[in-house]
């Protein structure tokens, strides 16, 4: 038995389990957390924008991402973000960098632009991309919580009594 993203209903849901899950990951290393979800209708690349302090020992440091995610049932390419300046995008929340996640893969020429983003980028902004199967792996690290509301037929795997 495996996550299946079959489980989940549609983009908004997928939405939700990813800032949870942001939220629990950066709750086990960060504090002072927040995370704000854009709403319903045209989020101009933005659905999730996480922000967060992280401390060297000295000082602290506001860190943020904005976070897009693409719940299509397809390979995501660079069509579906053609609308958005994603360093401007950045600049005006301030933010550190830009992460989309994806329910199945980046194509090729998605990966290619955002690794020519991150090579060129002059104002040291970060950009990354989570294919499903990463998004996944990442996810096992969740709570049973999170698998009860999002994936219930793998929590039922994971409790079952004859394990």
């Amino acid at each position: 038995m495996y996550l299946d993203f079959n489980e989940i209903k549609d983009g908004r849901q997928f939405e939700e389990l990813t800032a949870l899950h942001l939220e629990e990951k950066f709750n086990n290393h960060i504090k002072d957390i927040e995370i704000r979800k854009s709403g319903v209708g045209a989020d101009g690349g933005r659905d999730i924008l996480v922000d967060f302090k992280v401390t060297d020992g000295i000082q602290s440091f506001n860190r943020k991402w904005i976070v897009q995610c693409k719940f299509r049932n397809i390979n995501i390419s660079t069509n579906v973000i053609n609308d958005v300046n994603i360093p401007s995008l950045i600049h005006s929340y301030g933010a550190s960098g830009y992460l989309i996640i994806c329910r199945k893969r980046p194509t090729s020429k998605l990966s290619n632009f955002i690794e020519q983003l991150n090579l060129n980028c002059k104002f040291g902004y970060k950009y990354q991309i989570w294919s499903g199967e990463q998004f996944k792996r990442s996810l096992l690290t969740s709570t049973n919580h999170t698998f009860m509301q999002f994936f219930p037929n793998y929590y039922k795997y994971l409790t079952r009594e004859d394990k």
